[in-house]
């Protein structure tokens, strides 16, 4: 059996990026190289990747899918990425597209989408509603 343990979200400003996931999910991080800051979400990382700031050569590009993850508290994650993501929209980022509503899908999660401020896809959903199939 496999286990999922890394996540890879492409940011084109490793330190706006720690900010803005450290703000969004409560917790630090850990940089591991100059372009590189990971979050420890229950085992599996959730790593910020900044080629140029590593010295790689390939742009950094937003993920096509939503990456989902599963909170305690969905309307206070919902208030937070609403008042942190507007405070990244000015400037040169990309991305940043604000919070849908908070809506009940029909398999039962309740949950809300919005970009990060490089263009990533997000989902936060209810923990207690989760739907795994």
């Amino acid at each position: 059996m496999a286990k999922l343990y890394r996540v890879i979200l492409p940011v084109s400003d490793i330190e706006a990026a720690a900010r803005f996931y450290g703000a969004v999910l409560g917790m630090a991080g850990t940089r591991v190289s100059p372009g590189r800051h990971y979050f420890d979400c229950e085992g599996t990382i959730l790593a910020c990747y900044d080629p140029a700031a590593d010295g790689d050569r390939q742009p950094a590009m937003p993920n096509p899918d939503h990456i989902y993850l599963a909170v305690d508290d969905l309307e206070e994650t919902y208030r937070k990425c609403r008042s942190i993501n507007a405070a990244f929209l000015p400037g040169n980022m990309d991305g940043g597209a604000p919070a849908g509503a908070i809506a009940e899908r029909p398999w039962g999660e309740r949950s809300f989408y919005l970009k990060d401020p490089f263009g990533n896809p997000l989902c936060f959903v209810d923990r207690t509603t989760v739907f795994t199939g």
